[in-house]
């Protein structure tokens, strides 16, 4: 499975978008004082050919959107909490978004979780690589993929093979992180209202619960 195939061609019309304000955040009051929510169109193009397939609810009636980086402990800390959501909640996905931001080996294990989805093991790679404590080198991260599974011989070759899909994917996940206003990570969407850093799960529950019932 081509999992960004659909990259190159979409990047384009997607990052224009963003650029002409198709993202402008628009302060909210209602619920928290931390959210903030995105237009309909800013939400249409981040859930555009997002380059990964949802995870979850096949056609769910809301999307969650992560934008994460694997040396993040907020990030790993939000693990268990969506898990626990998609677990109760049929009708919910998520889309990750990789924005490695604090350095090289969080590049490094951006690219090669990215990279094991031509082995249809994305979803593996990144519950591993959140799995663990800091990564700081490229050994560690390869031993940690091997030991969930992943095949280190054909990443190698898939990081080479498909290199300029990757940059593009990553790429646009930045440009939309930046389009955001992010300042770190993670930077989480639930439907159209935007929140910085994590929370628990009972604050995803009535978040999702006031999304849903409000208008669309």
């Amino acid at each position: 499975m081509r999992l960004f195939s659909i990259v190159g061609r979409f990047e384009l019309s997607v990052l224009a978008l963003l650029t002409i304000g198709g993202l402008a955040l628009l302060p909210i009051g209602a619920f928290s004082q931390e959210l903030q929510e995105i237009s309909r169109a800013g939400e249409k193009a981040i859930l555009a050919k997002p380059g990964l397939e949802m995870t979850g609810a096949r056609n769910p009636d809301l999307t969650i959107v992560e934008y994460f980086d694997y040396n993040c402990p907020f990030c790993r800390q939000v693990v268990p909490t969506f898990k626990q959501l998609l677990a109760e909640d049929q009708k919910l996905a998520i889309v990750y978004k990789d924005w490695p931001v604090l350095g090289e080996s969080s590049m490094y294990a951006a690219r090669c979780a990215l990279a094991a989805g031509w082995q249809d093991k994305y979803l593996i790679a990144h519950d591993a690589l959140l799995a663990g404590g800091r990564l700081s080198r490229n050994d560690q991260i390869e031993a940690i993929l091997q030991g969930a599974g992943v095949d280190l011989g054909r990443l190698k070759k898939d990081l080479a093979a498909h290199a300029g899909e990757i940059a593009a994917l990553l790429a646009r996940n930045d440009a939309e992180a930046h389009a955001l206003d992010l300042d770190g990570t993670p930077g989480i969407l639930v439907g159209r209202e935007l929140m910085p850093g994590g929370a628990d799960v009972d604050f995803f529950r009535k978040l999702i619960a006031a999304v849903r019932s409000g208008p669309r």
